[in-house]
């Protein structure tokens, strides 16, 4: 039976032992001293806590490029997430497979959501048409949803809205670029420059060494 020890996830997570054995303790994993925790059941408890242990099935509204691209990703089944349906406005989408699955039209999302029983819905449509889409989903019972579309959703209360916007993941990743050259042209200006004379270096005088301070 494989087993891994809380230094050994600790290192990998970049944590604290201490603290990672407390937060496992809330999922009622406290491992075995000196021998560590179960990996498969330590990965099933995980998995619990995080609602992965259960079919979710999503529907991906809009199958652009994005969504076609959203349709085709492999991680989805493996961390529990069924795509159930992938609908779009086009009605010369309709019936086309994409990912292994017929595109529906927009005119059934209400149907498909109920028959599906979706509570996760994907929005991948151009941001004038998100909200009106959202909108839709909310009404046929979509209480989470993931927003690809470059606009703010208006949402009521109970509705969760998580945002993917790439643009301003590459945003973050430029300031963060920027701050280190900003960082490297200092250190070399800094090397340029020369060591700095500091309060306890002496000058030369007319007299001979003079103090840096001279004494009042």
């Amino acid at each position: 039976m494989p087993t891994v020890s809380s230094e050994e996830l600790a290192a990998a997570a970049g944590v604290n032992s201490a603290k990672l054995r407390k937060d496992f303790s809330y999922l009622g994993s406290y491992g075995t001293r000196g021998v560590g925790y179960d990996v498969e059941y330590l990965v099933y408890q995980i998995s619990r806590e995080l609602g992965l242990t259960q079919d979710w099935p999503v529907v991906i509204v809009g199958i652009g490029n994005l969504g076609a691209a959203l349709a085709n990703y492999g991680g989805f089944a493996s961390r529990g997430f069924r795509v159930a349906a992938l609908i779009d406005a086009d009605p010369a989408m309709a019936g086309k497979p994409v990912a292994g699955m017929p595109v529906q039209h927009t005119d059934d999302l209400e149907k498909i959501i109920s028959d599906n029983g979706v509570s996760i819905g994907v929005i991948a449509t151009p941001a004038g048409a998100a909200q009106q889409v959202c909108d839709r989903l909310v009404a046929a019972g979509v209480t989470s949803i993931l927003n690809f579309a470059p606009t703010v959703l208006t949402v009521p209360d109970g509705v969760d809205v998580r945002k993917v916007d790439l643009s301003i993941e590459l945003q973050i990743l430029a300031f963060h670029e920027q701050r280190k050259a900003g960082e490297e042209s200092a250190a070399d200006a800094d090397a340029a420059a020369g060591p700095a004379v500091t309060k306890n270096q002496h000058r030369k005088g007319p007299d001979g060494d003079v103090p840096a301070v001279m004494p009042a």
